[in-house]
């Protein structure tokens, strides 16, 4: 019967393996209890993450409202931290994950810190956060100055001030005249942008209508050091924003994954009983064929 065979549901059914078919359900089945745990423990994750990035984000704009201020406050106002100079080396801070199975998340925030330094002369050095960001820039040989596997589910002050130090003490020294970070905005649970902060030199806002304001012992000797913890407050919140982004999207991956494996199963399901259906069929045939012959 190869005719009847084809017709009902193509060489699966055609050979009549049905305990393949039973085999794939039972593998798909294995896939889908994993993507479901993993969209699970995002989802918990997800909003421990969200929590940290709504306590990060006060201190961070008052750190920055402080600046602002002592700048609007002296019209003569220059430190080493405000002045542009002509760019030959710079430093970049990229933040990524340290698992995959998150979609493009990794993978968007690499490619736009590789776009970003496609036109210079020389390769950016590189301050790696998260294991996929250390991975990538190892295998293609970037000066990495720093390197920070696993800390963003837990990042402390203390690391994100380490991070920020290094930065600071590398521009100060002249030996970068860029610092730019890149990581994944948090917008939503389906929604996450890959952004590109100028982080030094550092461009402040001035205020208007702000009035005159005495520093001790001057406004550069306050703002200067003030720029070290403003700094680690960017770092901080940036990682605390890329982190929220990396669960979001693994949430999202794994729950497209989820609901794929669904249809897989009901799609191979379906083969199965057409499979079953064309034997039964088939053994009636002969059964019948066989009781016709001894007539």
């Amino acid at each position: 019967m190869p005719g009847h065979a084809e017709a009902t549901g193509g060489d699966i059914i055609a050979s009549g393996n049905m305990k393949d078919i039973k085999r794939r359900i039972k593998s798909v089945g294995s896939t889908r209890q994993i993507t479901k745990a993993m969209e699970l423990v995002s989802s918990s994750k997800l909003r421990k993450a969200k929590q940290r990035a709504e306590q990060a984000r006060p201190y961070f704009n008052e750190l920055y409202k402080s600046m602002c201020e002592i700048v609007s406050a002296n019209t003569d106002f220059s430190t080493v931290f405000t002045v542009k100079r002509e760019v030959r080396h710079r430093l970049f801070i990229v933040v990524a994950g340290d698992r995959g199975l998150a979609g493009g998340y990794n993978s968007n925030i690499l490619k736009m810190a590789a776009a970003a330094h496609a036109s210079d002369a020389e390769k950016p050095k590189i301050i790696a956060v998260g294991k996929k960001a250390i991975e990538y820039f190892s295998k293609r040989d970037y000066d990495i100055v720093g390197a920070y596997p696993t800390i963003a589910e837990n990042i402390k002050p203390a690391q994100a001030q380490d991070i920020a130090d290094t930065a600071i003490e590398l521009f100060r020294k002249g030996e970068v005249d860029d610092v730019q970070i890149f990581f994944t905005m948090f917008v939503s649970q389906l929604t996450q942008e890959a952004q590109q902060m100028a982080v030094l030199p550092m461009q402040t806002q001035k205020l208007e209508n702000y009035g005159t304001m005495t520093y001790d012992p001057s406004p550069e000797a306050v703002f200067d050091r003030i720029v070290p913890k403003f700094m680690a407050s960017l770092v901080m919140c940036a990682i605390v924003e890329a982190y929220a982004s990396e669960q979001g999207a693994r949430r999202t991956a794994m729950e497209s994954a989820t609901d794929n494996a669904d249809a897989m199963t009901e799609s191979l399901s379906l083969l199965y009983n057409r499979a079953r259906q064309a034997s039964i069929t088939q053994e009636i045939t002969e059964i019948v064929s066989g009781a016709n012959a001894l007539e």
